[in-house]
């Protein structure tokens, strides 16, 4: 019934935004004489406030039709490679010249499950594409997939990330960020233990719940805090008639956003605050960059059920991973079973949802890779988005990803020229430390 009351107060508010829409029209108009004064600006500067927070905000676009390599436009196109009921494998074809002397390196970004699209990592991609041939997991909104299609839990996430590295064939890269971290440790761990030819070269896991007994935050407090049947029966609802999901159990993304909003409240406030006024004043530049990152933050999608229910109880309530007895269809996972994959973890000093030192957690599970193949850093200032957008991912945290796999396809033998030289774990946190101070 809370899926069908959010429905309802989402139809019965629709005529007054829209009457909230036509009033700032109207109030916009050259001809009318209010358009020009602090009321009028004032009055059209509140209707598009009002029309911004209670419109639903659908899956955005990606946007991204190109990429500079060496100071030139390269065209590109997203193609759909591969299709699953509940994700599309993405990929950003980048138009380059035949005689290239060899490909660049495969990496698979698998965008977290955590209610955004995938299209929150549009940083992330643009970062990448330069140098890499670039794969997404697309995950698809719950509520969009027809009941017949079956469950989906984080099995089957797993499941799914195994399927697209074996797809992609060897040499693939995998970078997880947030909550993909344990799932994609996890097929890493499987893949090993089967002796797959297919197992990924590296892995770069980016903010993710690997240890939540680390530094635990509010978000871990609340998962502790309250049974698994107390999430059941007060965040789990059915996905209301004419979605394609009707009757689908979900956690529906709006519940979710409440939770994100719910823990910075003041912040997002003032944020809205701020566009009022530069609404008023004519600020243009502000006020677009604040749509840019609200379409993208109120844009939610569902999550099922089971996915949710086994994710808590598994990552954040028993902490299996850490304690080596997590199990997949049955099958013990063991990260020591890992040889043959690069590890880089990579966390924000200020991090509010993954706190300090959870990532870093892998390394004491992965004990079977070689130490100089293992790499951990700290990016100081940053919370848990700047993990994985802004400035500080473009010019401190993604070229330590783009060095360690260049050292990693120079020791594979498979690009020519020297790689540049990436620190061991202890230096690189070391140096991060010093970088704080």
């Amino acid at each position: 019934m809370r899926y069908h009351a959010y429905e309802m107060a989402h139809a019965m508010i629709s005529p007054m935004r829209l009457a909230a829409k036509g009033l700032r029209f109207q109030t916009e108009l050259p001809l009318n004489p209010l358009s020009q004064t602090v009321l009028g600006k004032s009055i059209s500067a509140a209707c598009h406030v009002f029309e911004g927070l209670t419109r639903r905000y659908g899956k955005p676009a990606w946007n991204i039709d190109a990429t500079s390599i060496n100071g030139r436009r390269v065209p590109l196109e997203i193609e759909r490679v591969h299709f699953k009921p509940f994700c599309e494998l993405i990929h950003f074809n980048r138009r380059l010249p035949a005689h290239k002397a060899y490909p660049d390196p495969k990496v698979l970004i698998v965008a977290p499950m955590s209610g955004h699209y995938a299209t929150l990592l549009r940083g992330t991609v643009e970062a990448m594409l330069p140098e890499h041939d670039v794969y997404v997991t697309d995950w698809i909104d719950a509520r969009q997939v027809p009941i017949f299609q079956g469950r989906f839990d984080l099995d089957d996430f797993i499941d799914y990330v195994i399927e697209f590295i074996e797809l992609l064939g060897e040499d693939t890269h995998v970078m997880a960020v947030c909550q993909p971290a344990v799932p994609v440790l996890a097929a890493a761990a499987i893949m090993a233990a089967r002796q797959s030819p297919f197992q990924p070269a590296s892995m770069t896991l980016m903010g993710g719940p690997i240890d939540t007994r680390r530094n635990p935050t509010a978000v871990n407090q609340v998962a502790i805090t309250h049974p698994i049947e107390w999430f059941q029966e007060n965040v789990i609802t059915t996905v209301p008639w004419p979605n394609a999901g009707a009757t689908r159990y979900v956690y529906p993304g709006f519940i979710q956003l409440s939770g994100f909003v719910s823990m910075n409240l003041d912040r997002h406030s003032n944020a809205h605050w701020q566009l009022f006024e530069n609404l008023v004043k004519g600020d243009c530049d502000t006020v677009a960059k604040h749509r840019r990152f609200y379409d993208e933050y109120l844009a939610v999608m569902d999550l099922t059920a089971e996915f949710y229910l086994q994710t808590i109880e598994t990552v954040f309530q028993k902490q299996e991973l850490p304690h080596r007895q997590m199990t997949f269809r049955g099958d013990p996972v063991d990260c020591a079973a890992i040889e043959r994959t690069a590890l880089l973890t990579v966390e924000g000093e200020k991090d509010d949802i993954c706190g300090l030192g959870q990532t870093e957690a892998a390394h004491d599970l992965c004990t079977n890779i070689p130490r100089e193949e293992r790499f951990h850093y700290v990016q100081p200032g940053i919370g848990h988005y700047g993990v994985f957008n802004g400035k500080r991912w473009r010019t401190e945290i993604q070229p330590r990803i783009r060095d360690m796999i260049r050292t990693i396809e120079h020791k594979r033998g498979r690009i020519p020229q020297n790689p540049p030289v990436v620190r061991s774990a202890t230096s690189m946190y070391a140096s991060a430390n010093i970088i704080s101070v």
